[in-house]
This record gives C-alpha cells, sequence and structure tokens, in this order.
C-alpha cells in the first residue's frame, strides 16, 4: 500500500497545477488520506470503470502506461521526482482516464522507476 503524505501531495499540487484532472485526482487521494490505491479506485469508478479491490489493481493499470511513463524523456524527470511532463503527455494522449494519469505516475514513481521500467529494459 502507497500511503503519501500531505507533503508529497502539496509537492505534486505545485508540479501538475495546470491539469484540472491532475488536481481533481489529487484532492480525492488527499480525501483518502493518502492512501493512493483507494482514490484510484474511487476515479475508476467515478470514470465508468470496473476495478476490483485487490491490492494490485492500481499496478495493472500503471503497467497498461508503462511504455508512455518509461519513455526516457519522461523516466529521467520520473528518478528526478518531477512527473509534471509523464502527467503532461498521458493527459495529451489520452494513454488512461485523464483522471488516472496523476495516480499512475505517481504509482510509477513510489514504486521506484528503475524497477517499474525494468521489465521494458528487457525487451529494448
Amino acid at each position: 500500500m502507497i500511503v503519501l503524505t500531505t507533503q508529497e501531495i502539496a509537492q505534486f499540487r505545485s508540479q501538475i497545477s495546470e491539469y484540472e484532472e491532475a488536481m481533481e485526482a489529487l484532492d480525492l487521494i488527499e480525501d483518502c488520506e493518502g492512501d493512493l490505491e483507494d482514490a484510484a479506485i474511487s476515479l475508476a469508478l467515478k470514470v465508468g470503470m470496473e476495478p476490483n479491490t485487490s491490492e494490485n489493481w492500481l499496478k495493472s493499470e500503471a503497467k497498461r502506461c508503462r511504455v508512455a511513463i518509461c519513455e526516457k524523456e519522461f523516466r529521467d524527470d520520473l528518478i528526478k521526482g518531477n512527473l509534471t511532463k509523464a502527467v503532461g503527455y498521458l493527459l495529451e494522449k489520452k494513454v488512461c482516464p485523464p483522471l488516472l494519469a496523476a495516480p499512475v505516475v505517481i504509482y510509477a514513481l513510489k514504486t521506484g522507476i528503475e524497477d517499474f521500467c525494468q521489465p521494458l529494459d528487457y525487451k529494448l
């Protein structure tokens, strides 16, 4: 389970303040006391998805976006803790539902970008 602190949420807000959907997602994460998985499931239900409540649901959703998140230009920023470009790209290209873009990128960031992107490195 990934739980964000209020400081982390504030930091992410400052990075992605220009994206309305991402800010809405952060509001819900905050309402869920920082629990990223709970917030993501609520957001998924809000957009008409039917997620299961297993601990691995967000992991599965993030894997669907892995190719985009792990592109070199985003990966370097994410390693530094900056999620602005990756969230913006997911929103622009509609890689995943807009309300899930920030939670998916935060999941990748919090689990470790190197580990998250490692399966792709084997395919290169």
